[in-house]
């Protein structure tokens, strides 16, 4: 229920739709969300999310239960439509062969095994999703395009809070039209996998000043700006351009509790992440991350990167035992392009922080 008492900047149709206290949402942050940093959130009044495309239903189920046993507020689960190109069913063992000559000589520095070939198995999105429907989640997020209307149908009559994200002003008519709750308008400042899905990803490049505003007079819907904010002056613009709430991934990921590694939150805690760069090398599809060698050799080598999700694996392949070895240089590092602005490392000390700023600066805004 919503206080007639709060600053006006919290009271909104995402914070009603949400049932939250502040209209923040922490990004998905993909394989590197726990359940505990999702919680945090909630229980500090902004949304959680939990990224789980990467979780079979099972894995999905007890994360599930695990936040819900953390935090008796509202969350959301974040899953991609699309589980994989459609080139993935088609890739061959030659392909895959000249894939894996660009990074074998780092496996031998390594002294890791290489990867052997397998032709692709796809996960199921319509096993994925019905877990969240059973189990009733209060939101739930997608990418990578728009689910089946049955199964949004079926979020809606369980009362969950639909939220969907788009990458250019089209996409965001396309959720409208689908009938989600709230858009999330997605800049290419933002780290992470460009969630692009009526174009290809580099056709669909929009920056999020440029991005939101277009949005807001395309659609009705609540919006939610995401890309490039990483602290209270940007909270502040993105109200300004039209957006009702934000969404953050880099500020988050860069916390402890998140499933980065220490080096991969050092890097960019202590600026060393302020310059990154798109690339497709990482897992297939087109991402945003710190540049470093990993990035630089893939992108010199584009012709030879595998669809998603087979990139990924071949990237792991290497990933891994360079984490161990402690080579930062060859492991992706997601991280959008404000990072340097990223100054915490707890997350409700940062929410406290960033909440406590924008209130200061209230009355210059809202």
């Amino acid at each position: 229920m919503q206080n007639e008492n709060k600053p006006s900047w919290r009271k909104n149709r995402v914070t009603a739709e949400l049932d939250i206290e502040y209209p923040i949402i922490q990004g998905a942050l993909g394989g590197f969300s726990s359940e505990r940093l999702t919680s945090a959130v909630s229980n500090f009044g902004a949304l959680g999310t939990f990224g789980a495309y990467s979780k079979d239903p099972e894995g999905i189920r007890q994360s599930i239960a695990q936040i819900r046993s953390l935090t008796s507020r509202p969350f959301a689960v974040n899953l991609w439509v699309s589980m994989e190109d459609e080139a993935a069913f088609r890739s061959s063992e030659l392909e895959f062969q000249r894939s894996l000559s660009h990074i074998e000589n780092e496996l031998r520095a390594l002294s890791a095994q290489p990867p052997k070939f397998e032709p692709y198995h796809p996960a199921n999105f319509e096993d994925q999703v019905s877990v969240l429907i059973e189990a009733r989640v209060p939101a739930f997020s997608f990418i990578f395009g728009i689910p089946r209307r049955e199964v949004l149908d079926e979020f809606r009559r369980i009362g969950t809070t639909i939220i969907g994200t788009a990458t250019t002003v089209a996409e965001a008519k396309a959720l409208e039209d689908a009938g989600v709750h709230i858009v999330v308008a997605s800049g290419f400042e933002a780290g992470g996998h460009r969630g692009s899905f009526l174009r290809e990803a580099e056709e669909s490049l929009t920056g999020t000043f440029s991005l939101v505003p277009q949005v807001a007079d395309a659609i009705s819907l609540p919006l939610v700006a995401a890309g490039g904010v990483a602290d209270a002056r940007g909270v502040r613009a993105a109200f300004a351009l039209g957006a009702e709430a934000v969404q953050m991934g880099t500020a988050f990921l860069a916390c402890e509790g998140s499933g980065a590694t220490d080096t991969h939150r050092s890097i960019i805690l202590n600026g060393e992440a302020s310059l990154t760069g798109l690339t497709r090398g990482f897992t297939g599809r087109l991402a945003r991350g710190v540049r470093n060698r990993m990035m630089e050799m893939w992108n010199s080598a584009s012709e030879d990167i595998l669809p998603y999700p087979l990139q990924r694996q071949m990237v792991r392949a290497l990933s891994i035992p360079a984490q161990a070895a402690g080579r930062s240089d060859l492991i992706p590092l997601w991280a959008g392009q404000s990072a340097s602005l990223t100054r915490h490392s707890d997350a409700t000390e940062f929410l406290k922080s960033l909440v406590s700023e924008i209130e200061r600066e209230t009355k210059l805004i809202f």
